[in-house]
């Protein structure tokens, strides 16, 4: 795929996140499609919980479960700010009009689509209303109860992809974003190994909506045609962390180092998070965590960044190599 950008595209381009992005991907996950192996810890959990009370999505599941590899893109709609709610999200998804539905099934499906996605076809409006509510059933069983870690890792991972832009422009913020993407003379090239870049991405208005992705596919998704701003989803940082950390005990030489509170702190911190996420997850108040954390920070063990309202901590790779058992021996 190659998307063209001008100046005042890329000037447009925009970070954000959205909690409905995450719904769309976890059902993904759960019905087999763009599996990313390090949800396997995510994933046990939901089917556990989804074997005790099964989630009825008969209006959603199809049209994101099926034979065809392609979803319709009007289930996650570019967010209009930042940072979305999912009330915001899904409002924004009732929002699609009948043509703009109907266009999208017909490109996903084809002339004879199954009776749910006819259904839908044949009146967009109360169609959407329905998926709305199952989405929202969705995610507060499936992403809410995990939401603070996720968003941590969100928020992280748009902190540094704007360093990197604000250090190098956009060819240094797409050199790292995913492997299968290159900046190129005002193209952005999204391919294989072969670097093919035979599909033309009909660009929505104005520049890109870059979103990181933490419960996704291992892949970049970009849609090539859409109602909304043109979204680009890429696995964010981090998320190899998102299940692990913290699950583990400490090292035994960081125990013998900083104690065992502090070495647990280093070890929750493999993957970001607040001070009153910190202090909710030990059982402890947020000014003893922030005690520690002003230690661990002095000590360059961990670091500290602001994300809108909220200041992430996490661990430096010295305080990683602290925590790796081969290196503390």
């Amino acid at each position: 795929m190659t998307i063209h950008l001008g100046v005042e595209e890329l000037a447009a381009t925009r970070f954000a996140v959205s909690p409905l992005s995450e719904t769309v991907s976890c059902l993904r996950q759960l019905g087999d499609r763009d599996r990313h192996a390090v949800h396997r810890p995510w994933l046990r959990w939901a089917l556990d919980g989804l074997a005790r009370e099964p989630l009825d999505l008969p209006h959603t599941w199809p049209l994101l479960v099926s034979e065809r590899l392609n979803w319709p893109e009007f289930l996650v709609p570019a967010p209009r700010g930042a940072s979305t709610s999912i009330d915001q999200d899904l409002a924004a998804l009732c929002r699609t009009s009948a043509d703009q539905v109907r266009t999208s099934l017909r490109r996903v499906f084809g002339a004879e689509p199954p009776a749910a996605v006819a259904a839908l076809a044949a009146d967009p409006e109360e169609g959407l209303r329905k998926i709305a509510a199952e989405l929202r059933v969705a995610h507060d069983r499936l992403v809410a109860p995990h939401w603070s870690r996720i968003r941590a890792v969100l928020d992280a991972d748009v902190g540094y992809r704007a360093r990197r832009l604000a250090a190098g422009g956009a060819a240094r913020l797409f050199a790292d974003l995913h492997p299968d993407l290159r900046w190129r003379d005002g193209r952005l090239l999204l391919g294989g190994a072969r670097w093919r870049s035979a599909i033309t991405v009909d660009r929505g208005p104005g520049g890109l909506v870059l979103m990181p992705v933490a419960l996704g596919s291992p892949h970049v998704l970009i849609k090539k045609r859409t109602s909304t701003q043109t979204t680009v989803r890429y696995p964010a940082r981090g998320v190899g962390t998102l299940w692990t950390a913290g699950t583990r005990a400490p090292s035994a030489g960081a125990v013998r180092l900083l104690g065992r509170a502090r070495a647990e702190l280093l070890e929750a911190l493999r993957s970001p998070a607040t001070t009153t996420e910190l202090a909710r997850r030990f059982g402890v108040t947020p000014s003893a965590v922030s005690q520690h954390l002003g230690v661990l920070r002095d000590s360059g063990l961990v670091a500290r960044e602001r994300s809108g309202r909220s200041v992430l901590y996490r661990t430096t790779p010295l305080g990683e190599s602290l925590c790796d058992p081969t290196g503390t021996s």
